[in-house]
């Protein structure tokens, strides 16, 4: 069975910009790919093309076989998507929101409001369903709006940062929603550059940076390539981070809005009191240091050399719908 997406050599160029710049990447069925990155990476291109409402300047793009390029329109009728912020009417009521979506896809009167229904009880709002919007917490406004790009009952629902500006009960709330979908068989891919969202959520995670793929592994194995433990220091003044990045050696990763650096650990916990005497042989203050698993970040801070959180403009570009 083919890919449910499957990019290869995918470019964007918005003027001189490239936002894609030779994307390789496939999302197989049954699994949540996450694409991770920070902002500027092409992730919100990628999703958008996708979902046809960017047309790549280059390369070729499939979603279940079919060419995204040369029949958009068949495309989709596949997919479903939940951009970064809430789209639903707070005037209307929810279960209101999601029949007038549903028959925008064409329902008739009768499927639409089966259709809200079940998409209300799959995202536990059926208490709320007749309640205005407007009287919907953030988190209860964005698993509606992730109920409205269910009611076509889409192969593929693309999530674009389906968590931003969420506190975090109500990140864990659509967390939970988005995995009762994937128990349920729905195909998700998602972009994000939270990392703790990528481990809780994906099977599969693609790091991209500057429009390029840099990693692909499930969780476990991209941390893996960092090391079996790390040590995480924290630096009493920011401005010893490079001092202590040299101390720790040349595999040493600095997080400048952290205020850390980190470095594989080799031997162990012998490694920790070496680390501590070349810190105050450097003369770096120390406020904490620990050792510990590997995380996301590490991996990211490894493969990028920055955090999620650094922006460029490559990826806030003219909108672009295609035909």
């Amino acid at each position: 069975m083919e890919p449910i997406v499957e990019a290869e050599g995918l470019t964007k160029h918005f003027g001189d910009v490239a936002a894609l710049d030779g994307l390789d990447l496939v999302a197989e069925r049954g699994k949540v790919l996450a694409v991770l990155g920070p902002n500027g990476a092409g992730k919100t291109t990628f999703i958008r093309s996708v979902a046809t409402l960017v047309r790549p300047t280059s390369g070729s793009l499939r979603v279940a076989g079919i060419d995204v390029m040369e029949h958009p329109a068949e495309v989709r009728r596949l997919i479903g998507l939940a951009g970064q912020y809430a789209a639903v009417e707070p005037a209307m009521s929810g279960r209101e929101n999601l029949v007038m979506v549903a028959r925008l896809f064409g329902h008739g009167r009768k499927v639409a409001r089966e259709a809200a229904d079940t998409v209300l009880e799959q995202l536990s709002l059926t208490d709320a369903g007749d309640r205005l919007v407007r009287t919907y917490s953030g988190g209860m406004r964005r698993r509606l709006d992730l109920g409205a790009s269910l009611v076509g009952a889409p192969q593929l629902l693309l999530l674009d940062e389906p968590t931003t500006g969420l506190d975090p009960r109500s990140r864990n709330e659509l967390w939970q929603a988005i995995e009762r979908l994937v128990e349920a068989g729905t195909d998700v891919l998602l972009t994000t550059q939270y990392l703790e969202e990528a481990d809780q959520l994906a099977d599969v995670i693609a790091i991209i940076d500057h429009g390029r793929r840099v990693a692909v592994g499930t969780p476990d194995e991209l941390k893996t390539r960092v090391g079996a433990d790390v040590i995480d220091v924290k630096v009493g003044d920011p401005t010893d981070l490079p001092r202590a990045a040299a101390a720790l050696g040349e595999e040493a990763s600095i997080d400048a809005v952290a205020g850390r650096v980190a470095v594989p650990v080799v031997t162990g916990a012998d490694d920790l009191v070496t680390a501590v005497q070349a810190l105050r042989a450097a003369g770096v203050g120390i406020e904490d240091i620990a050792l510990r698993r590997p995380t996301l970040d590490d991996v990211f801070l490894t493969l990028t050399g920055h955090t999620t959180g650094t922006a460029d403009q490559s990826d806030h570009q003219p909108e672009e719908v295609a035909s």
